[in-house]
């Protein structure tokens, strides 16, 4: 207690004082500890957007001719050796303003890992975002129609043998064969056993015999591969990614009827295979044999619908059978005539699909289904395929698809992570040897990227946040 003078000697009492005096102190403390908690998160603040700065530049140091060519972005995770180091990438971090800090990869993830599933990722948003899923999704309706004939055509081919087989053997209980002249199912054989693109290779037009070694491609050697899922990251399956991947792949790489004989050497020259479409679909170390390759698989694709018209066409049926029965005259069994004439329409079918690679290959469309208008071998003219006689190139189907169409559906027939790990095999040979970028390797390009990072604030405050990049 003390005496006030206001209070006339009487005795006062402090409580007022002290309590007043205990609150300041408190709002003191707390706005203090307010102000020290802001100064920490301004702080972390600072760090996080210096790292976000950071990431952001390094990422933008993406592979200027991937996205040019290609329309992919891609970190060069080697910087030009050829050799991968996370070092590499932390040290671009720091230079780019993000030092003082201890920086860890949590996961990371380039273009071939998982499939490809970076490169088939960003491939989905580049068509989405230039065409619309709307536009896919109309010939996503298509390809059921293009897998059932992928059955039937093993199921066709299947037919072809086994009738061939029942031939063979009701002509051997009989001792009796077929005569070469005049019989199409005797023709057919030996067209079979013909190299095929002498068949159907326009005339006016030669081959590349351009070959790759196989050992130097990306899909034949061990891949540099990254860690850490990105589950949090969604991605596109299904068929619409399969339709997109080949339509990105007929956009961006060349293909046999692109290679015009009067086609300028000077980058074409330099490119490692000239049918790069034709290297996705069949993985083979030369052009000749890539183009065979899809060859004989359009020969039996058009093969289906062919053979599928000619069983309904009555004329059709009763000339084979008219030529069956005067193949068959001297043996005189209906069941060797019967079986004849259902040789006659497979080799007749063959013979079509041959006219129809004819067309194809020279740039004309033929229809999916056969009509009779649209049929172009009459059963005589199928012995004058491959000989001097023939004449014959192709006709033009105004309402048919042409060669790339076909490619198209070869393309989405074909394991959509094979397709995509052989279109970086040529991308990566193609920045090689066209762009002389001999140290690029798609498996050290980084597409997504998880970063950990440890900073020290003041008095002991240690923070770690983690700051993730992907291209899209």
């Amino acid at each position: 207690m003390r005496v006030c003078g206001k209070c006339q000697g009487r005795m006062c009492r402090g409580e007022v004082t002290a309590f007043l005096s205990l609150i300041f102190i408190l709002l003191v403390a707390f706005i203090g500890g307010i102000m020290e908690s802001a100064s920490i998160q301004l702080a972390k603040n600072y760090r996080r957007a210096d790292t976000d700065r950071a990431m952001e530049s390094v990422f933008a140091e993406y592979q200027k001719e991937l996205l040019e060519e290609y329309d992919i972005f891609a970190l060069d995770g080697s910087y030009e050796t050829g050799q991968y180091g996370e070092q590499n990438i932390i040290d671009r971090l720091t230079y780019y303003g993000a030092g003082s800090m201890e920086h860890e990869l949590e996961r990371i993830q380039f273009l071939t890992d998982r499939g490809c599933l970076g490169f088939c990722s960003q491939i989905s948003a580049y068509m989405e975002h230039k065409y619309g899923l709307n536009v896919m999704k109309d010939m996503l309706g298509m390809t059921s129609v293009w897998g059932q004939q992928e059955e039937k055509a093993e199921s066709y081919a299947r037919e072809d043998q086994a009738c061939q087989d029942r031939l063979d053997e009701l002509l051997s209980e009989k001792g009796g064969e077929l005569p070469d002249e005049g019989n199409p199912i005797a023709y057919a054989g030996q067209l079979k056993k013909s190299p095929i693109l002498s068949l159907v290779v326009p005339k006016d037009r030669t081959v590349s015999e351009k070959r790759v070694d196989c050992q130097e491609l990306l899909s034949a050697r061990e891949r540099n591969t990254g860690y850490g899922e990105f589950a949090d990251v969604g991605e596109e399956t299904g068929n619409l990614s399969s339709l997109i991947l080949g339509e990105y792949l007929l956009e961006h790489f060349t293909r046999f009827t692109d290679n015009t004989p009067d086609a300028s050497p000077d980058a074409d020259g330099r490119r490692p295979v000239m049918y790069e479409v034709e290297y996705i679909l069949a993985g083979k170390g030369s052009d000749r044999e890539n183009l065979e390759s899809v060859v004989k698989k359009l020969l039996l694709m058009r093969f289906v619908p062919n053979y599928t018209y000619i069983q309904t066409d009555s004329e059709m049926r009763a000339e084979a059978e008219s030529m069956a029965l005067t193949l068959c005259t001297l043996l005189a069994v209906p069941a060797i005539t019967e079986a004849a004439a259902q040789g006659i329409l497979l080799a007749w079918a063959y013979g079509e699909s041959v006219m129809d690679l004819r067309s194809l290959l020279k740039g004309n469309k033929v229809p999916l289904i056969k009509t009779k208008e649209s049929w172009q071998l009459q059963l005589p003219k199928l012995f004058t395929l491959g000989t001097e006689e023939d004449r014959s190139e192709g006709r033009d189907a105004e309402n048919g698809l042409d060669y790339s169409e076909y490619l198209r559906i070869l393309l989405f027939l074909t394991k959509k992570d094979t397709a995509a790990l052989r279109a970086l095999d040529i991308i990566e040979q193609n920045l090689r040897k066209v762009h002389g970028q001999t140290y690029f390797r798609a498996d050290l390009c980084v597409s997504r990227l998880e970063m950990k990072s440890v900073c020290s604030l003041r008095r002991g405050i240690r923070y770690d946040f983690k700051t993730y990049y992907g291209y899209r």
